[in-house]
């Protein structure tokens, strides 16, 4: 980069800052569209397509989202995105954080949000103006989702205790995608592949005794691949419906 396009860089870096360019120009996203999904506590839905059950109801305080082509596959699941509206008089300027904990199709939407969500991106006692719409023209980006570093991995009710395993990551910090998770088989010294049952779902039949070992497979960004390992990640005496956290490696 040249002095004269570095300078160019900076002054615009510097009218963003001061809000003297409009602010769709600052936040640096994509443009999408999106609706909301009625329940009457305005949280989300513990039968999401993420797997995530109760958590999926509760986690950013309820603020969250279903997503189609931001699903992929169930790799896109605990993913947090920046969005907000494209109506001036009716959205905020920050919008709001959403985690995606379900899959969901809509009309040229790219995110079905929840009540709690969906009200969060508008001004003060605007919120109606936006419901009233149902669909709404928003742009979005993708942002880290701040979880002080740690994984809970709970171990989901239809596991049975040893032979049958099945796991899902919870709070997922940064800005990766989970695309694969092993674990580790001592008495062979090798490690074995877990399923992806659906969503963030990984299970395993024949589960190794002992204290459990994993390891991730993760990309970030267009990063490369890189495999994170998880030492004693779930005790040998695991039980279903039971979480267990640990702290990622830095």
């Amino acid at each position: 980069m040249g002095f004269r396009s570095s300078m160019n860089y900076y002054y615009a870096a510097f009218l963003c800052i001061t809000v003297l360019l409009p602010a769709a120009l600052c936040y640096g996203g994509d443009y999408s569209r999106a609706t909301y999904y009625g329940r009457p506590d305005f949280l989300g839905t513990p039968t999401g397509a993420c797997g995530f059950g109760e958590y999926g109801r509760f986690v950013n305080d309820g603020r969250v989202t279903g997503v189609s082509r931001l699903y992929r596959g169930g790799s896109g699941c605990g993913a947090c995105y920046r969005v907000r509206c494209t109506i001036p008089e009716d959205c905020s300027e920050e919008g709001t954080r959403v985690v995606v904990t379900d899959y969901g199709e809509g009309d040229k939407t790219d995110f079905i949000l929840s009540q709690a969500a969906f009200e969060s991106l508008a001004r003060p006692y605007k919120a109606q103006h936006l419901f009233a719409y149902g669909v709404v023209g928003v742009e979005f980006k993708r942002v880290p989702c701040l979880y002080y570093r740690r994984f809970i991995f709970l171990v989901l009710p239809q596991s049975r205790y040893p032979a049958y395993l099945a796991i899902v990551p919870l709070y997922q910090p940064g800005t990766f995608d989970i695309i694969a998770i092993e674990i580790f088989q001592a008495d062979r010294g090798e490690w074995r592949p877990m399923r992806r049952a659906y969503g963030t779902v990984f299970d395993i039949t024949d589960a190794p005794l002992g204290v459990i070992t994993l390891r991730y497979k993760s990309v970030d960004y267009g990063d490369p691949e890189s495999w994170v390992q998880l030492n004693e990640v779930i005790p040998s005496d695991w039980k279903a419906g039971h979480a267990y956290e640990i702290e990622i490696p830095a």
